[in-house]
């Protein structure tokens, strides 16, 4: 299987993709635009997107493609994020002038960022990115928020390990892919996980009367947030239900929903997380994917 993610490798989204299927090969894309453009046009079977950090909040713009493009959620991966302080061998922490890496990662750092004094922190496209442009550019005094594994692909040496502010700092990915193929990426697996997204006219109680509609069936609402439909003041509705699309009771819900929401789409019903138990960064993951992933680039 050919997974696509945003990224470099090294990042955190191909490390998700290597715990959805252990045997994948991966496909590195620039932008998540790139990633929904491979699957959607053939080139991988399947993409792997961050959609929420414990610590950061939600990836918006992938909760946004997600209504846009016609791919489904088939899984979800929960992985454990550990970062590392990399810069080129030699560097001293005191040394550092700049430390570069994904706006979501600097969030989830933010803390130990503040502890460095004199030091800019500039935002780039990719966490691993940022350490290959060290290494490319071989650029003095700057550093990169990473896995340990970018830091042994690109040839940096650590700094310091697990600079989250949270010990537990936990990203959620979802797995989409093609409509025709969702089936085989669920397989036999129980589906008890669904994700839509709907808009609700502006008038009083639109919001409960929306939410009754699962209360009244006993589903449980996991996540609900709302974002800018797109028009001035009126918004889109996203949210988990731990129940599958095909349960009776989630299929009476969505058509109570439907009468008065003026619109639904179903974003995936699919088996709820599979859980990572072991870092990111560990040496015997790193020797058992380097291969693998050297082949997706």
């Amino acid at each position: 299987m050919l997974i696509a993610f945003q990224g470099e490798t090294g990042a955190y989204s191909e490390a998700a993709g290597a715990k959805y299927d252990p045997s994948a090969t991966f496909l590195p894309c620039p932008a998540f635009e790139d990633v929904f453009a491979a699957v959607e046009g053939g080139r991988a079977e399947c993409g792997v997107l961050p959609v929420e950090n414990s610590i950061g909040g939600t990836i918006h713009r992938n909760y946004d493609l997600l209504v846009q493009r016609p791919l489904p959620i088939v899984a979800e991966i929960e992985l454990p994020v550990r970062h590392s302080l990399l810069a080129l061998p030699g560097t001293r922490i005191q040394d550092l002038k700049q430390v570069y890496s994904h706006p979501q990662a600097l969030a989830q750092c933010e803390r130990f960022l503040r502890s460095l004094t004199g030091v800019e922190i500039v935002a780039s496209y990719d966490t691993a990115g940022s350490a290959k442009m060290i290494r490319q550019q071989q650029l003095s005094g700057v550093g990169a928020i990473a896995s340990e594994r970018a830091g042994a692909v690109f040839g940096l040496e650590t700094l310091r390990m697990g600079v989250q502010d949270q010990d537990d700092n936990t990203t959620r990915f979802v797995v989409v892919t093609r409509e025709a193929d969702a089936a085989a990426h669920i397989g036999d697996r129980p589906i008890n996980k669904t994700t839509i997204v709907f808009s609700l006219p502006n008038v009083p109680g639109a919001l409960f009367k929306a939410l009754s509609v699962f209360a009244l069936r006993e589903i449980d609402v996991t996540k609900i947030e709302s974002r800018p439909s797109g028009r001035p003041w009126e918004y889109l509705f996203y949210l988990d239900l731990a129940i599958g699309q095909h349960d009776v009771r989630c299929g009476r819900a969505l058509t109570h929903l439907a009468e008065f929401a003026p619109s639904l789409k179903v974003l995936g019903s699919y088996p709820s997380v599979v859980r990572s138990a072991e870092p990111v960064s560990a040496p015997e993951q790193e020797q058992a994917q380097d291969a693998r992933m050297a082949g997706g680039r």
